[in-house]
């Protein structure tokens, strides 16, 4: 996770999957915060991992998320956005992190996202650790 480029002022420690940080009997700096009624929203994007389903595109960063392969008419609603993207030597293929409108309820979903040429680019939503997402390369 790249502080700035994958999160910003908006995005919560819960929306980035990472609510095991966060202390449950402790007081702290920013937990009113976490518990306001916008950030609490069932609709809140959060963070999740993309894979483009030809395996070969690497995915613009910035690019804006979409439910439909046909982009259309203005304004274009926007399920979020691609937020790093990166060809993984270790996977053969690229991958991409985003964050989308209830991105972890949409595990193993077709989105597309939208180029800059007015095409899209069908996309798998998926677990945003995609190297040994279990951790057993840590242990040995």
């Amino acid at each position: 996770i790249i502080v700035g480029q994958d999160t910003d002022g908006t995005v919560t420690p819960i929306d980035l999957g990472m609510d095991w940080i966060v202390s449950k009997q402790k007081d702290f700096l920013g937990r009113r915060s976490l518990f306001r009624s916008d950030t609490v929203r069932a609709d809140r994007k959060q963070f999740v991992g993309l894979l483009s389903e030809d395996g070969q595109t690497v995915l613009d960063e910035g690019a804006q998320i979409i439910a439909t392969a046909e982009i259309p008419e203005p304004p274009v609603p926007m399920l979020g956005h691609v937020t790093s993207s990166y060809y993984s030597p270790n996977l053969g293929r690229p991958i991409a992190l985003a964050l989308v409108k209830q991105g972890r309820s949409r595990m193993g979903e077709t989105l597309y996202v939208a180029t800059a040429t007015g095409s899209t680019v069908p996309v798998t939503v998926a677990n945003p650790v995609f190297y040994d997402p279990e951790g057993k390369r840590l242990d040995g």
